[in-house]
């Protein structure tokens, strides 16, 4: 049962999508009544995967001896599939009224529907290959999704999207190559695949940094994170998954599932490599945060923000000690929670506004209160205040952090500045909307109205959620210890 429940997950929502491409459907509540139940079934499906699937592997083809698609969820496939699946809808039922006054429905709500399986490829990959595999076409699902206005911007920034996310996909390639060649092409394995270094430490060391690298393109990782912020041009229902679920968590998983299932923490702790991923990582941080509070464009300063915050998994991750991986997997769900909302909020003052600057946001917050008060809950979380998801994950990070020492208490210094920086960066937004400038022109609001129910209720529910995980933090942090302890 289990690999054909696996595959109804992966093949159905991607099947789909792309027959919703091939149709050209003109009809729009046609087009989102056939995608929405696609959606709501596939998530339903991926809930019963995650409580009744065993944890054992199924072999779908075996393309030579050692390249095998393998399915598989163990913990920490279910925590990414769980996550997947919760906010996948909630972004669609969102994109139903934002998608609505836009360009070419038919293309995105296929592409958007198809990218849904790609992600649970990559989630419930049983090894390196399978995950590789789904990672690509995951590359391929969401180009269609940036370059959807079909504006010179959209182009150039799917462009750049596409030969970065090529290009480390060369790089983890690599990667990749190394581990078969040296007999280490099965299962994700607790501890790794590598009981030592079979051409020597420092080429160990050196793949590991061409996979590091390759998959940390998807992870926005500094200085390959430049496509990132150029990607905001696509519509928010996409930009909303592109930072906080698909894209850029998968870059982030994969990191975690090529350290920690195939070359092992402990080949790789106290290493030269270590050193300088974690420094990378730290560097990330302060940058995104800097760049984010130089931005005065609504959607790129929360894309920035994106770039800091998922070298918070990095760093987290790195650490290679169980708490710096719960502390990483935690801040993965809370980071997804609190940025999914804030880019829902951008799109909402988007949509019904088309204001995209941070100092047009003056005065909004009384004709969207719902809106401004959903993201202001954001901000704080992302700031790192309690009593939100987002005070619990960075408060391990650092607490795992001073644990491991050394190299990571430059890590720590950054965490401690990017979470001013970003206190700065988010609550200005949040001052401008609740308290606007004197000189503002608030006579040119009289017209401006909350967005749709669609729009509002995820919102609702992801605010919410952000408390509720924050108050009721003890039962996620013992799943995630549970999934540090088997990695």
């Amino acid at each position: 049962m289990a690999p054909i429940w696996l595959l109804g997950c992966i093949l159905f929502p991607f099947a789909a999508g792309m027959l919703l491409c091939l149709l050209h459907l003109r009809s729009y509540r046609l087009l989102t009544g056939l995608m929405l139940p696609v959606i709501l079934l596939t998530s339903l499906f991926c809930w019963a995967a995650i409580l009744f699937c065993p944890a054992d592997g199924a072999e779908v083809i075996r393309f030579a001896p050692n390249l095998v698609l393998l399915l598989r969820l163990d913990g920490l496939g279910r925590f990414f599939v769980g996550i997947v699946a919760t906010l996948w809808p909630l972004t669609a039922l969102y994109a139903v009224s934002y998608m609505r006054r836009e360009q070419h429905p038919g293309m995105f709500f296929g592409f958007f529907t198809a990218s849904y399986g790609a992600t649970l490829g990559v989630a419930a990959a049983g090894n390196l290959f399978t995950m590789y595999c789904f990672y690509e076409l995951l590359t391929l699902t969401t180009v269609p999704l940036v370059l959807q206005p079909m504006t010179r911007a959209a182009r150039k920034a799917t462009r750049m999207y596409f030969l970065y996310s090529i290009g480390g996909a060369a790089f983890a390639f690599a990667a990749m190559v190394f581990l078969i060649s040296s007999g280490a092409d099965g299962a994700f394995g607790a501890g790794g695949l590598l009981g030592a270094h079979p051409y020597g430490e420092n080429i160990t060391y050196l793949f590991w940094l061409f996979g590091f690298l390759g998959f940390g393109v998807k992870a926005a990782l500094f200085p390959l994170h430049a496509w990132l912020p150029k990607a905001a041009v696509a519509p928010t229902p996409v930009t909303a998954l592109l930072h906080a679920v698909a894209v850029v968590k998968a870059g982030a998983f994969a990191v975690i599932r090529l350290t920690y299932g195939c070359f092992g923490a402990d080949l790789l702790r106290g290493s030269r490599a270590q050193t300088v991923a974690l420094m990378l990582a730290a560097v990330t941080i302060v940058y995104g945060s800097a760049a984010a509070l130089k931005e005065t464009n609504f959607k790129r300063r929360l894309a920035y923000s994106t770039v800091a915050n998922l070298s918070y998994i990095l760093f987290g991750a790195l650490l290679l000690t169980p708490a710096g991986i719960a502390a990483a997997l935690l801040h993965m769900a809370a980071h997804a929670c609190i940025k999914i909302t804030s880019f829902f909020a951008a799109g909402a003052v988007r949509h019904e506004t088309g204001r995209e600057s941070v100092y047009e946001l003056d005065g909004l917050g009384k004709r969207m209160p719902v809106t401004f008060v959903c993201f202001t809950v954001s901000a704080f979380a992302l700031t790192g205040l309690p009593p939100f998801n987002g005070f619990v994950s960075k408060w391990y990070l650092l607490t795992a952090a001073a644990e491991a020492g050394g190299v990571a208490w430059v890590g720590a210094g950054a965490l401690l500045l990017s979470a001013l920086l970003t206190a700065i960066y988010m609550l200005t937004a949040c001052r401008r909307a609740w308290f606007p400038d004197k000189n503002a022109n608030l006579s040119a609001l009289s017209g401006v109205h909350e967005a749709e129910w669609q729009m509002l209720l995820p919102m609702l529910v992801l605010t919410v959620g952000m408390l509720a995980c924050g108050v009721f933090a003890e039962p996620i942090l013992a799943a995630v210890r549970a999934i540090a302890a088997g990695l």
